[in-house]
């Protein structure tokens, strides 16, 4: 996944709310808009790192979220999750796979990425099985427990849902979920474990190093 292509995309400003600003961006061969969402957040970067390992916790801050679990663990870098997204009535809601990864996306940054496995599962007539989710975290530490968040995705949610409709609504995703993702990293109540072993795989920089 070339991030720096993603978040150098041409995405055009939405608005700004909260300190959080959002983006759209049209994808080839979709009806689709992706979506893109900023924000500055104090906080330590490993703190960050665990809450997005702490899987048990997401319905605290992933908007929307249903349901959650974790379908296969290789290491801690690749996981593969399933997640069940409450839908507003008649719609069935969304059931969405997909494997996790980490990665260094340069300049000191680390990127989580998701991508779509819809056939991971057999299909269950309960929920409306996603086909498309990609998507992507990017943390910079920018400053003492200081670290800008970028958050990426494009998902299709099927048919029954217009485009236009789901275009209009897509702003509400990346601004409720980083909204959430703050107030739960400013709880001084909320300190999740953070995988040590995760330092096999990839090199956590906290601090912004010094400029020459």
């Amino acid at each position: 996944m070339d991030v720096a292509l993603i978040l150098n995309g041409n995405w055009q400003f939405r608005v700004e709310h909260k300190g959080i600003k959002t983006y759209s961006s049209k994808v080839e061969g979709s009806d689709i808009h992706s979506f893109k969402g900023e924000v500055e957040i104090q906080t330590p970067l490993k703190k960050l790192i665990s809450l997005f390992h702490d899987m048990e916790n997401y319905n605290r801050w992933v908007h929307q979220l249903g349901e959650m679990e974790v379908l296969e663990k290789n290491d801690v870098i690749d996981v593969v999750v399933r997640q069940i997204i409450k839908t507003p009535w008649p719609l069935q809601e969304r059931e969405l796979i997909m494997r996790t990864g980490l990665l260094s996306a340069g300049d000191n940054s680390i990127a989580v990425t998701m991508k779509g496995e819809p056939d991971f599962l057999p299909d269950n007539p309960k929920y409306h099985r996603v086909r498309h989710s990609t998507g992507l975290w990017v943390f910079t530490p920018t400053g003492h427990e200081t670290v800008h968040i970028t958050f990426v995705m494009h998902i299709d949610p099927g048919q029954d849902v217009p485009a236009p409709v789901s275009n209009a609504g897509m702003f509400e995703v990346p601004f409720y979920s980083m909204n959430n993702l703050r107030r739960l990293l400013m709880d001084s109540s909320y300190n999740p474990l953070y995988p040590q072993d995760i330092e096999q795989h990839i090199s956590i920089i906290e601090e912004v190093p010094d400029k020459l």
